[in-house]
């Protein structure tokens, strides 16, 4: 089996941030790649609140494709840490910082100290879409069953 072609993305450490790794894939086979927070002191997220927490860089997502930003399983399965907007997009265009925010859906605060592994990116291709109206969408056995027509 051959290796997948690597995708060569710009990126660009924020001044002050020599200490804080690039994302990078925590398993050979791994998907994403973790991000890791860039605070400049411990934050505090308290239940049912949201923070904005830096990540040190910038990119340059190639045009095709886009960054999605997820929650980390072990954060959200264990203290409820999860994204407010799970999936986040970057965009082709962006090229600000990275901030990822991040909501504590737990019952206690939870704190996020420089370095942490926070969230997960994903560089994917994104296709752009070209809509075709027609009259007719054909038929399928779904058919128009939604939100839960196969049971619980």
């Amino acid at each position: 089996m051959s290796q997948p072609t690597k995708l060569r993305v710009a990126i660009q450490r924020h001044p002050g941030n020599d200490d804080i790794p690039l994302p990078a894939y925590q398993s050979e086979h791994a998907a994403a790649m973790d991000i890791h927070a860039a605070v400049t002191e411990t934050v505090v997220i308290q239940p049912g609140k949201i923070e904005k927490i830096p990540a040190g860089f910038s990119m340059a997502v190639p045009v095709g494709y886009e960054a999605q930003i997820r929650p980390r399983s072990g954060l959200a399965t264990k203290y409820g840490i999860t994204l407010p907007n799970s999936p986040g997009t970057i965009d082709a265009d962006y090229r600000g910082p990275i901030i990822v925010a991040l909501i504590n859906l737990g019952q206690e605060p939870f704190e996020i100290t420089r370095g942490m592994r926070i969230a997960q990116m994903l560089i994917t291709p994104v296709p752009q879409v070209e809509w075709e109206e027609v009259a007719d969408l054909g038929q399928t056995a779904r058919g128009a069953g939604g939100f839960g027509h196969t049971g619980h």
